[in-house]
């Protein structure tokens, strides 16, 4: 019994030096997520993200700093709905929410436009805060405006949200074009002259090129005409989960090759085709429920019934960790622990995986990788050494 209760003890200190290890060496790290959608959810809720949001949105800014994020690039995104003469502005209007913010909070937060800035940011314990463009979109067809918006402090633009540009095809329109060919209307996929411009400029400004939500053919196009390394900034593994925004083995040698990294999405749906079955499951009961409730109740009280009764629900679907781990740890087997990182696309998914509730529990990413055997090196490389090498060698 007396070498059992050692044995028992001994467990227990073992399991409290291993969480204290991890949190030190979270804490150590230079921790970086490329890609968060607050700036656009904050604004289509008329809410202000230096405010306590909690409950509210996967994030804000006293949570990015609990959380020990050293640099966050925050996406500025607005939908194909926003067509020439107001893409742009709306991408303007994101960033002037983020300056205000950073106006507002000089002791807490940091813009970041050059590798020297993020590590003046990391040394002064503020949040370094980064801008990505979320969709070529964006930039109406005028190179001026990407200009522009480098000017601005855009450091990465993606080259096409779910909807193509007239220089790109998207992930999505390309997978329709495959079951249908005829819904192409004869458009060629890929980058087209103008993108190929587009690109060249990117690699003169030293904008990095982001390849998520691309099509195949755009991300070849785009991975042989680009001088400098890619960033994909939030997207996972197409052998694990078989969906139209996830990369194929052979799109990750290439971005490994290219020298590019790869930041692994939190979204459920993206990292697990269990979830997305018993998802789309739980969607056709609400639909079929709510079209019900309808004939006597009001929208409003419908959507908070129908939210309030299935939110448990759709919590006990969503994935363990162990699924992001393992589009990390494939990831790393077909490229090499050099080519990715952390994308975790909070605030522009409904459902992550269990215990990523919001951006307070990035640690536990650090924990399970840890746990999984990566050395500290290596999670120090994941957590955003590899971004730094990519920001780096796109600001040459």
């Amino acid at each position: 019994m007396k070498k059992l209760t050692l044995s028992i003890a001994a467990l227990v200190a073992a399991t409290g030096i291993y969480a204290q290890d991890f949190k030190k060496v979270h804490e150590k790290a230079i921790v970086i997520d490329t890609h968060n959608d607050i700036l656009t959810s904050a604004l289509q809720k008329g809410l202000v993200w230096d405010q306590d949001l909690t409950g509210k949105t996967h994030s804000d800014l006293n949570r990015f700093l609990k959380a020990g994020i050293d640099v966050q690039v925050f996406s500025v995104f607005c939908n194909e709905t926003y067509g020439k003469g107001k893409a742009y502005a709306r991408a303007n209007q994101q960033i002037d929410t983020l300056d205000a913010v950073i106006a507002r909070n000089p002791q807490k937060i940091k813009k970041v436009t050059t590798p020297q800035e993020l590590q003046t940011a990391v040394r002064e314990k503020k949040l370094g805060a980064m801008i990505g463009v979320e969709g070529g979109h964006m930039i109406e067809d005028n190179l001026s405006y990407l200009d522009a918006l480098y000017e601005r402090g855009a450091r990465y633009l993606t080259l096409t949200w779910n909807n193509s540009t007239s220089w790109a095809t998207s992930a999505m329109d390309e997978e329709a074009f495959k079951k249908n060919p005829t819904s192409s209307n004869g458009r060629k996929i890929g980058l087209n002259d103008f993108g190929v411009k587009v690109v060249k400029r990117m690699n003169e400004l030293g904008m990095m090129v982001d390849l998520s939500h691309v099509g195949e053919q755009t991300f070849w196009d785009a991975i042989n005409t680009t001088t400098k390394p890619v960033i994909v900034s939030h997207s996972c593994a197409h052998s694990i989960n078989p969906v139209f925004r996830n990369l194929t083995d052979e799109q990750i040698k290439a971005v490994a090759k290219n020298g590019g990294v790869i930041h692994v999405n939190f979204y459920a749906s993206f990292l697990d085709a269990d979830f997305v079955k018993k998802n789309n499951d739980l969607q056709n009961k609400k639909k079929a429920e709510r079209e019900e409730m309808l004939k006597t109740k009001d929208a409003a009280t419908v959507t908070k019934l129908l939210n309030d009764k299935y939110a448990p629900l759709q919590a006990a679907i969503r994935p363990p960790l162990s699924k992001l781990i393992d589009h990390i740890d494939h990831i790393v087997k077909v490229a090499g622990v050099d080519h990715v990182g952390l994308g975790s696309d909070f605030d522009g998914i409904s459902a992550a995986t269990k215990e990523l509730d919001d951006i307070t529990d990035m640690n536990k990413v650090t924990k399970a990788l840890l746990a999984k055997g990566y050395s500290t090196t290596d999670v120090e490389k994941i957590l955003g050494g590899n971004f730094i090498r990519l920001f780096t060698q796109n600001a040459q």
